[in-house]
C-alpha cells in the first residue's frame, strides 16, 4: 500500500523567463511519512493530467478541475489566481484522500507528483545496485546515464545521505575513542564513507545535467524546471555537508596527533583545564553563556546521541522549509509592490491628464466670461 500523502498548495509564484510569456506556477507541497518536498506545476500541466486521467478512467474525477478563463489571466488577476489555487488544491486532495483509489494508483498521477511506485521502487533498487557495481568497475559514463532516471536519482541521493550520516557517526566515534586502534578504525570507516559520497555526487551531478539538458532542448522531460532546481539545491547542500565532514576529519586527525605527541602530561593538563573551566566551583554569569552545556528538554531527554543528531537534522530541514516558504512570501510581496507601483504611476498619469483638461476648460470659461462682459 502506498504511504499516505498530504497535499496542499499554499502559495503561487509568477514565472518571468526572458523571451517567454509569463505564467503562474503553483507550489504543491507533499508531506510523506519521512520527507516533505515541493513540486511546481502550471495550469496547463494540470489540464494534461486531468485529460489523461479521464481517458484512462471513464468515470468523472472526485472533484472537478477549475475551468479555464478566456477573459482573464492569472498573471494580471490576483483574484483569479487565488480562486484557481483553491480549486486545484481541492482537486488534488479529492483524488489523494478519496475512497476511490483508482485515480491515485495510476502512473500518470505518480509521475505528476514525482511519487515513487511499488514497481518503480523495485526497479530503482536493482538499478541502484547496478550503478554502485558500475562505480566499483569504474564505468562512469554508464553510471551517469543510469542516474538520469528520476527514481534512480532519488535512490542514489538517499544512499548518499545515508553515507554522510554514517561518516558523521564514525567521526563521532573517532573523537570519543580512547585507544589508537579505535581511532584508526573509526577514521578509516569515515574516510571510506566520504569516498563513496564523492563517487555518488559525481553520478548525481551527471544525471542531473542530462535531465536539465533534455528539459532545455524542449523535449518531453520527466521533471519540471522547479523540481530540477530543487534537486540542484539538494546537491549543493550535500557538497557543503561533505566538505564540512572532510574538514572535521582533518581537524580530528591533527588533534589526536598532537595529543599522542604530548603524552600523558598533555592529557592530564587537558583534564585539569576542563575541570578548571567546567568544574562545580566555577561561578558562571546569569543568562546564556556561549559554549555552556544546553539543558535537557522533553524532546531530547529520551534520545541517545544518534537520536539527538537525527532530531537536529529534522529541525534543520524544517527550518529550511520555513525559509523557503518565507522566500516565496517575500517574492510575492515584491511582485505585489511592483504591481501597486505600476498602478500608481498609471493613476498619476490619468490625474495629470485630468488636471490639464480642467485647466483647458477653466481657460475657455474665462474667455467666455470676458466675451459675455463685453456683450453686456
Amino acid at each position: 500500500m502506498a504511504p499516505p500523502v498530504e497535499i496542499s498548495i499554499p502559495s503561487t509564484i509568477l514565472s518571468n523567463i526572458p523571451g517567454e510569456k509569463p505564467y503562474t506556477l503553483y507550489n504543491i507541497t507533499l508531506r510523506l511519512p519521512l520527507r516533505t518536498f515541493v513540486v511546481q506545476k502550471r495550469y496547463s500541466e494540470f489540464v494534461t493530467l486531468h485529460n489523461t486521467l479521464t481517458s484512462l478512467i471513464p468515470d468523472p474525477t472526485p472533484a472537478p478541475l477549475p475551468s479555464k478563463s478566456w477573459f482573464k489571466s492569472t498573471t494580471s488577476s490576483p483574484e483569479l489566481t487565488e480562486s484557481r489555487r483553491v480549486g486545484l488544491e481541492k482537486y488534488l486532495r479529492a483524488i489523494a484522500e478519496g475512497p476511490d483509489r483508482r485515480w491515485r494508483e495510476t502512473s500518470v498521477w505518480r509521475a505528476f507528483l514525482n511519487l515513487p511506485s511499488a514497481s518503480a521502487s523495485g526497479s530503482g533498487s536493482s538499478a541502484r545496485g547496478e550503478l554502485l557495481a558500475a562505480h566499483q568497475r569504474g564505468l562512469g559514463p554508464d553510471a551517469g546515464q543510469m542516474a538520469a532516471d528520476p527514481q534512480v536519482w532519488l535512490d542514489l541521493h538517499r544512499e548518499m545521505k545515508g553515507q554522510l550520516h554514517d561518516a558523521r557517526l564514525f567521526l563521532g566515534r573517532r573523537d570519543g575513542a580512547t585507544t589508537a586502534q579505535g581511532q584508526y578504525e573509526a577514521g578509516a570507516q569515515a574516510k571510506k564513507c566520504l569516498v563513496k559520497v564523492g563517487t555518488l555526487l559525481g553520478s548525481l551531478e551527471e544525471g542531473l545535467k542530462i535531465m536539465m539538458d533534455g528539459e532545455r532542448k524542449g523535449g518531453e522531460g520527466k521533471l519540471g524546471a522547479g523540481e530540477l532546481r530543487r534537486r540542484k539545491d539538494l546537491l549543493g547542500s550535500a557538497k557543503v555537508e561533505r566538505d564540512g565532514l572532510e574538514k572535521l576529519a582533518v581537524n580530528l586527525a591533527v588533534k589526536h596527533q598532537s595529543k599522542s605527541s604530548s603524552g600523558n602530561g598533555g592529557a592530564a593538563a587537558t583534564n585539569q583545564d576542563k575541570n578548571a573551566l567546567f568544574g562545580p566551583g566555577v561561578s558562571r554569569p546569569a543568562g546564556r553563556v556561549l559554549g555552556a552545556p544546553v539543558p535537557e528538554t522533553d524532546r531530547t531527554r529520551e534520545l541517545d546521541n544518534e537520536g539527538v543528531l537525527q532530531l537536529q537534522k529534522q529541525i534543520m530541514q524544517d527550518q529550511d522549509l520555513d525559509v523557503e516558504e518565507l522566500t516565496k512570501i517575500v517574492r510575492r510581496q515584491k511582485e505585489m509592490g511592483l504591481a501597486i507601483h505600476s498602478e500608481l504611476e498609471r493613476q498619476n498619469e490619468m490625474l495629470a491628464r485630468v488636471d490639464e483638461d480642467a485647466e483647458r476648460v477653466k481657460n475657455k470659461v474665462d474667455v467666455a466670461k470676458k466675451r459675455i462682459g463685453k456683450i453686456s
